[in-house]
C-alpha cells in the first residue's frame, strides 16, 4: 500500500521493504490515536512494541545476505562417456585397485546454498577432471601426457542437511588448447536439485598465474570471477569452495 501511493506521488522511485513496514507501523499508531486522541499510557507502550517489533523485522530482512548464483561455465568435451562403478568421493584411489594416484592430494569442501545463504540439502554434486597430467580419461582428449590408473577422475555426491560436500583428489595438471592458450589446474562441477537451476561451473585453484591469462575465466564478469576460485582453508591442503544456485 505504502509503495502504490509513494511512487503514484514520486513517480520513477525506488520503494525499499523498510518503507512498507514503517508505513504500516505508522497506520498502527494513527489507528490507536483514533480510538484514544490522548494516548494512554497502556496505547504508548502499544505503539512502541509495535514500532519495535516492525523495524526489527525491517532490520532483519535487511540484513538477510544475498549472494549471487554462481557464473556458468562450459561443460567441456571431456564429461565421462563410459560409466564407472567407482564414483564415490575419494578420486586418489579405485576400488579393487592397488596404488594410489600420482600428485599432490588436496581435500575440496564447500556448500551448495541458495541466493539467501540457505543450505540446499541432497543437491547432487557431479565433479571430473584431468589427471595430475593434465590428461582426461576420456577417449577423445589429444593430450599425450600419460592416464593414471590408479586415479578416479569422477565422482557424484549428495549434499548433507546443512548443504555441504566433501571429497578428496589430487590437484590437476594444465594442459594445452591451442598454441599460447594453456588451460589452468581446474574441477568441472555439475550441481542439480529439483526446485532450483542446474548450473555447470569451474572451479579454479588459487595463486594460479594461469588463471590471469585463461580465455575461460578472463570471460568471466570480474566481479564474479573471484567467486570461481577456491580459498584457502587452512595449510593441511583444504580448499572450499561454495555453489549459489538460482530458485527456479
Amino acid at each position: 500500500m505504502y509503495g502504490a501511493l509513494h511512487r503514484d506521488r514520486y513517480p520513477g522511485a525506488v520503494v525499499h521493504d523498510t518503507c512498507a513496514v514503517c508505513y504500516a507501523i505508522l497506520s498502527a499508531i494513527k489507528e490507536i490515536e483514533m480510538k484514544d486522541n490522548n494516548l494512554s499510557r497502556r496505547n504508548i507502550i502499544t505503539a512502541g512494541a509495535i514500532a519495535g517489533a516492525g523495524l526489527g523485522l525491517a532490520r532483519a530482512e535487511d540484513d538477510k545476505p544475498h549472494r549471487s548464483a554462481t557464473i556458468a561455465q562450459t561443460e567441456g568435451p571431456f564429461y565421462p562417456v563410459t560409466d564407472q562403478s567407482d564414483k564415490d568421493a575419494d578420486l586418489t584411489q579405485i576400488d579393487g585397485v592397488d596404488g594410489v594416484a600420482v600428485g599432490e592430494v588436496v581435500v575440496i569442501e564447500g556448500r551448495i546454498v541458495d541466493e539467501s545463504s540457505q543450505p540446499i540439502a541432497d543437491a547432487v554434486v557431479d565433479v571430473w577432471r584431468a589427471n595430475a597430467a593434465g590428461r582426461y580419461a576420456h577417449e577423445s582428449d589429444p593430450n599425450p601426457a600419460p592416464l593414471d590408473r590408479n586415479f578416479q577422475g569422477w565422482a557424484i555426491m549428495k549434499t548433507d542437511a546443512e548443504g555441504r560436500y566433501r571429497f578428496k583428489t589430487v590437484k590437476p595438471g594444465a594442459y594445452p588448447v591451442e598454441e599460447g592458450w594453456d588451460r589452468p589446474p581446474h574441477i568441472h562441477f555439475k550441481v542439480s536439485r529439483r526446485g532450483w537451476r542446474d548450473i555447470t561451473t569451474q572451479m579454479y585453484f588459487p595463486d594460479e598465474p594461469l588463471n590471469d591469462v585463461d580465455k575461460l575465466l578472463l570471460n568471466v564478469p570480474q566481479a564474479h570471477r573471484a567467486a570461481l576460485i577456491a580459498q584457502q582453508k587452512n595449510t593441511d591442503g583444504v580448499l572450499n569452495f561454495d555453489v549459489v544456485l538460482e530458485k527456479v
